[in-house]
């Protein structure tokens, strides 16, 4: 398993060691003690899947008070993931990295707490797993607006298919300051 930092601290691409032949492959999707030696220790309490066509772009979803960290993969197609730094006094408050994730490269990515995450469907369908700190609290629930200029993000849509939620998601300065999560050196 090859751990490898973006550049934003806490965000990590997971590469495992994929074992293939000819009658197909393995690997170890999550394995706590390997990352615990990289310095990431997770306890997972739900996971999810969705399947999503070409163009869907879902996010920039983050839940707070009760944050997610979230370690994402791609089981079927392709996706461009961000995630965005949001954290109330974070020197990297605002800004973003983003991996191509994909059922052939078989990347997975940690977005901590305290990030905004999204990703948007490259491929005719891409099936995304994804497991996660703490439990969905819809009372929890916030977005961030998908292209934000103050973000600049540069995905690779121009006119994403998006649900009502993510199409009236307010832009990062919009937000109350005290619907942010909070940054803890």
């Amino acid at each position: 398993m090859k751990v490898i930092g973006t550049d934003l601290p806490g965000c990590m691409v997971i590469e495992p060691k994929v074992f293939e032949d000819a009658r197909g492959f393995f690997y170890e999707s999550f394995n706590c003690d390997r990352l615990a030696a990289h310095g990431l220790d997770f306890r997972f309490v739900q996971g999810n899947v969705s399947a999503s066509k070409r163009g869907v772009l879902r996010g920039l979803h983050y839940q707070w008070p009760k944050p997610q960290g979230k370690y994402v993969t791609v089981l079927e197609g392709e996706v461009w993931d961000v995630a965005v730094d949001i954290r109330r006094g974070s020197p990297t408050f605002g800004r973003w990295t983003a991996v191509l994730l994909s059922a052939d490269n078989r990347r997975h990515f940690w977005i901590p707490e305290g990030f905004a995450h999204g990703f948007v469907a490259l491929s005719e369908r891409a099936v995304f797993s994804y497991l996660c700190t703490a439990t969905y609290d819809p009372q929890a629930d916030a977005v961030v607006r998908w292209d934000d200029p103050q973000l600049a993000i540069d995905w690779p849509v121009s006119e994403p298919l998006l649900s009502d939620k993510d199409a009236r998601a307010p832009l990062l300065a919009g937000i109350d300051p005290e619907r942010l999560p909070v940054y803890r050196p």
